[in-house]
């Protein structure tokens, strides 16, 4: 038996039109998954289509995940066009730069918003589903700023200490009833999201020079981890915080 064989497993991803959540649906969707995409993008039904190729199967769902009402909506939407839920993956963030004595608290409210309150809401939806047949696997994207504080960037740092709280916490209560709840860490990587560091030639070179890997990560550099994290292989695993940093921690 594979025990890293997804098919016949249903999946959600937030923030997946692109860069790290797009490669996390597709990594699930090659192990065999049927995935569905939440995303703010209104060509995410168009993008999910052109996704669903070598037999791989994406459907998309255009969601704010900001409006709380529509979150439930496109929530509830996403598990009708897979036909039932098996894995979470909340992946959907923002960043806020800035120094922290000029950051205006309405743009820590919408990071806060996205980053911390739609994966504890995203996450005790999936649960409900989850308990009711005692299966399911949550994994959050988490962060190198979720141990340690980062720089100008202290709305984020905040959030990502957060979620791996989150992580631990809901492990605590759910594991026991079935689900598997975990989070990736993502170390630098080579994304839209870090394009002011990775245009900072001397930040980017002091950062590179610290990854034994000796280069920034890309979005496939997450498929290994969230493919065995979804996957009957982690069954006995909950609650942890994996890094997948080029070795950035061991530093």
């Amino acid at each position: 038996m594979n025990m890293f064989d997804l098919s016949g497993k249903k999946a959600i991803v937030t923030g997946a039109c692109q860069g790290l959540g797009k490669s996390i649906a597709e990594g699930l969707a090659e192990a065999g998954a049927k995935v569905c995409i939440m995303d703010l993008n209104s060509e995410c039904e168009k993008i999910a289509k052109d996704m669903s190729k070598d037999g791989k199967e994406f459907s998309g769902v255009v969601v704010n995940l900001l409006d709380r009402e529509d979150l439930v909506k496109g929530f509830n939407d996403a598990v009708s066009k897979l036909g039932g839920l098996d894995i979470l993956v909340n992946n959907a963030g923002m960043q806020v730069r800035g120094n922290a004595e000029e950051i205006e608290l309405s743009r820590w409210d919408k990071l806060i918003e996205l980053n911390v309150t739609s994966v504890f809401e995203m996450s005790q939806l999936a649960a409900r589903h989850m308990i009711s047949k005692g299966y399911g696997k949550i994994i959050n994207v988490a962060s190198m700023l979720s141990f340690f504080g980062g720089y100008v960037c202290s709305p984020y740092a905040a959030s990502k200490g957060a979620v791996a709280q989150l992580t631990k916490a809901f492990s605590n209560e759910w594991a026991g009833k079935g689900i598997n709840v975990n989070a990736i860490a993502p170390g630098y990587m080579d994304t839209p999201l870090n394009t002011a560091i990775i245009n900072d030639p001397e930040r980017n070179h002091e950062i590179t020079l610290r990854i034994p890997a000796h280069r920034w990560g890309t979005p496939d550099d997450l498929k290994g981890t969230v493919v065995f994290l979804a996957s009957k292989a982690s069954d006995y695993v909950s609650g942890a915080i994996i890094p997948i940093d080029g070795g950035y921690l061991g530093r």
